[in-house]
């Protein structure tokens, strides 16, 4: 069975003009040993896999990546699906986790769900098709469905937030409390005393998360539910900007406004340009993600860091841990959060130098 699938191989891959055996007649080694040296194998002799290099580098030749995982049973292929790619921060995910997966010889395959569960059944459905040694589920959404496809093809799986429970699964959990808590607590250094949330939509855990963070925040500081509202929408610009047209509305409103993402930030941040409220002397503003964007907003956005870079560089080393057969550690992954300092932040006074002084006297930011 196994020479037939190479044979297989062969045939396809002079369709590409230079095959296998031509490497092999270039190298003076056999196509069983060009195959095994393409395929990662550790058993060939250093000095032949160096002269099947050099005569695939002299041929220009490129190995068919399909018919190189028929043999070895290796795709060296990734599945990695995120939400949308309207969100900057999913692209640069997407960045951060192809950057290290080329780093290790590993191909990505990025499909986005749009919030749409048939689509992205059907990418997972390719997936499988495709042989990957392993899928990353970065939607912070839940996903279930979708992950127990993965567990009966006996897949690799890293997911945000969500388990399936299985034993070729991890966990990523990232850690909303601490960056959400330093952003809380500098506002309330500064002397802000009510502040709004824009919440993204409900019951996705990972929104319940940030929320009650940012409530419990609150109330550490001594800041009540009256003081404190919440208000529930997308994570868009456009969620944002009904967001700040929500606080404007309240007869008390808020003297800062904190948002579960950038993107909700930049949409308040238009509405109170819009309406003259000069921020941060009127508004203090605070988004989450830090998103490429946030330096470059009017003024520059402080905000709450959650790394792409760290993200994609869990979720790649769990996925590789578990494609050598070992079974991940029961603990979810902790991605750290902080919080990032800006200019769209003060005190509620508008004294610069007030709330600089504050800051630096902060036992927090020690």
């Amino acid at each position: 069975m196994q020479a037939e699938s190479q044979n297989g191989m062969v045939k396809q891959m002079r369709r590409t003009g230079k095959d296998i055996l031509h490497v092999a007649q270039r190298a003076g080694v056999s196509p069983a040993t060009v195959s095994r040296v393409t395929n990662g194998s550790t058993s060939v002799d250093k000095k032949l896999a160096s002269r099947v290099w050099k005569a695939i580098k002299e041929l220009g030749y490129v190995p068919n990546p399909s018919a190189r995982a028929l043999v070895s049973g290796r795709s060296r292929t990734l599945g990695l699906l995120i939400s949308e790619m309207t969100n900057p921060f999913f692209p640069e995910l997407i960045q951060s986790f192809e950057d290290v997966a080329a780093s290790h010889d590993f191909e990505v395959m990025v499909g986005s769900t749009n919030y749409n569960r048939e689509r992205a059944a059907i990418f997972i459905r390719r997936l499988v098709q495709r042989r990957v040694e392993g899928v990353a589920v970065m939607t912070f959404r839940d996903e279930e469905h979708l992950l127990d496809e993965l567990a009966v093809h006996h897949v690799p799986m890293v997911s945000i937030e969500e388990s399936t429970r299985t034993p070729l699964s991890a966990v990523l959990e990232v850690e909303y409390g601490k960056g959400i808590d330093e952003a809380v607590q500098h506002l309330g250094i500064i002397g802000h005393r009510r502040i709004g949330f824009a919440s993204g939509p409900m019951p996705h855990l990972t929104n319940v998360r940030r929320r009650d963070a940012f409530i419990r925040s609150c109330r550490s500081i001594g800041i009540g539910e009256q003081d404190s509202p919440v208000f529930y929408g997308e994570h868009t610009f456009e969620g944002g900007t009904k967001a700040a047209e929500h606080f404007l509305s309240l007869k008390r409103r808020p003297d800062a406004i904190m948002c579960s993402n950038d993107l909700m930030a930049v949409g308040v941040l238009r509405v109170l340009a819009e309406r003259k409220i000069a921020v941060p002397s009127q508004i203090s503003v605070v988004g989450f993600d830090d998103i490429h964007l946030a330096e470059f907003a009017n003024p520059p956005l402080s905000t709450v860091r959650m790394s792409r870079k760290a993200l994609a560089l869990s979720a790649f080393n769990a996925l590789d841990y578990m494609r050598q057969g070992k079974l991940p550690a029961p603990e979810p992954i902790r991605i750290p959060t902080r919080f990032v300092l800006r200019q769209s932040t003060d005190s509620p006074s508008g004294s610069f130098r007030a709330g600089k002084r504050a800051i630096r006297e902060s036992p927090l930011l020690r």
